[in-house]
């Protein structure tokens, strides 16, 4: 706001009348001027205080990047704000860079604290020992996290809005026992990638199969032809030129199957595969929303591809599903053609719903003045939130949470089951599928 200074006066002196009529016209001016300052449209008054919040997701770093999550947050909050904010409170997001590293998840975290966010919302780090601790120690929430860390399920100050990605893997288990004979899982060889063969192996063995391969790697490495090799002899076929492929695998009358999850690289190890693969497309290979999504289909080939007939297991319907609409919506009117927002990524879709959930959690309060604790109080009382149909409808409760002492904050663990068909994602079954059941008896085994 630009200030008003007082000029002093050197001319003739004035009556006391008109010079007290002067002051009562510049102090209802500045009374305007005062009340307006920060102000909204639509918004009476402007008595509210502006929220703060922070999203964070890593940029270009070697492995993972998410910049499409920072971007859909501030176009969220254009989006509130030019409609007098949320419940009349300017909503002010702050981004930052986690690098894909510890150090920078802490930086980011430590900002957060700094800053007096009310809370961190819809972001991705799968450093939940670097990040979390700041926020517990502040008492900032962790509402709607990608779901790539295990501490996002076991802290009381976490708010996910999905089963990250225990409830995919849980649910790819599910959906490859009853197509394949052998299964090949090739997954980074970090702690958030130490869960998942437990996982998939609960939803295979739930239908009576056999547990997967378990092929560790470098996360971010440039080249996968050696764990390709071994992916395809594990799930029963020889690479190419060494006895058959997977004509030699058919002739034994199976069907293998290889799931790799390696988020940005799973393109890389895709790539790897067709070259070492004696017959790419008949192996079928799966994975995990996140690692194969519309964006990398559309930019491989769409259905010339690698993925064609890919089965991929998601958080949410498919991307050209209606429910997207209000989001794409605010895309097209609010996002100013940032390249970085793709509807269809996984990331854009979840920090939409964190999003959602922060709009409907302010909107219940009611409150001039809105802090962290406040919006921790009204998660834990049972606030709930209906996200239009995109996520079974949202309560933190304890009562809400899962029987799993691994992932206990899981409040939804619905997912959806997806495959690749003339290079879109589509659905392969209608609705969701709840993998309650396997993921506690994967917690009963691990």
């Amino acid at each position: 706001m630009t200030g008003y200074g007082w000029r002093r006066s050197h001319g003739p002196s004035r009556s006391f009348g008109t010079t007290a009529t002067v002051v009562a016209v510049w102090s209802a001016v500045g009374a305007t001027l005062l009340s307006g300052c920060g102000g909204l449209p639509g918004v009476s008054g402007g008595s509210r205080e502006p929220i703060t919040v922070m999203t964070w997701a890593p940029e270009g770093s070697a492995a993972t990047n998410a910049p499409g999550m920072p971007a859909m947050a501030k176009a969220f909050a254009r989006w509130v704000n030019a409609d007098g904010g949320i419940d009349g409170h300017e909503l002010r997001v702050l981004t930052c860079n986690e690098h894909n590293t510890a150090t920078g998840a802490s930086d980011c975290a430590r900002r957060a604290v700094k800053e007096k966010a009310a809370a961190v919302v819809g972001s991705y780090s799968q450093y939940d020992s670097a990040f979390i601790p700041p926020l517990e120690v502040a008492g900032i929430p962790y509402l709607g996290g990608y779901g790539i860390s295990d501490r996002e399920f076991t802290s009381a100050l976490s708010y996910p809005v999905n089963g990250g990605q225990a409830a995919l893997i849980a649910g790819s288990g599910q959906e490859l026992a009853a197509a394949c004979d052998q299964v090949s899982l090739v997954r980074p060889d970090t702690l958030a990638g130490d869960v998942l063969p437990t996982l998939l192996d609960a939803g295979l063995t739930a239908a009576r199969h056999r547990p997967a391969a378990d092929i560790r790697t470098a996360e971010d490495a440039g080249d996968y032809t050696d764990e390709a090799k071994r992916a395809l002899e594990q799930a029963g076929a020889d690479p190419a030129g060494s006895g058959g492929g997977r004509k030699g695998a058919g002739q034994k009358g199976g069907k293998g199957c290889v799931t790799a999850v390696l988020g940005d690289r799973t393109e890389t190890f895709f790539d790897s595969f067709r070259r070492v693969a004696d017959d790419p497309g008949k192996v079928r290979v799966a994975s995990v929303i996140g690692s194969i999504n519309q964006p990398l289909l559309d930019r491989t080939g769409g259905a010339d591809g690698p993925f064609e007939g890919a089965y991929v297991t998601g958080w949410y319907p498919e991307s050209d599903d209606p429910r997207w609409e209000p989001m794409k919506r605010v895309i097209r009117e609010h996002a100013f053609g940032d390249d970085a927002i793709d509807a269809a990524d996984s990331g854009v879709q979840t920090t939409w719903i964190a999003y959602t959930a922060l709009k409907k959690l302010v909107e219940s309060l009611h409150q001039d003045s809105v802090r962290a604790l406040d919006l921790v109080r009204a998660l834990n009382k049972g606030v709930t939130v209906d996200t239009g149909g995109l996520t079974p409808v949202l309560r933190w409760r304890f009562e809400d949470m899962l029987a799993a002492a691994d992932f206990p904050r899981i409040v939804n663990r619905q997912v959806t089951f997806q495959v690749v068909r003339d290079g879109r994602l589509v659905a392969l079954k209608k609705g969701f599928t709840d993998v309650s059941s396997t993921m506690e008896a994967s917690a009963a085994n691990g």
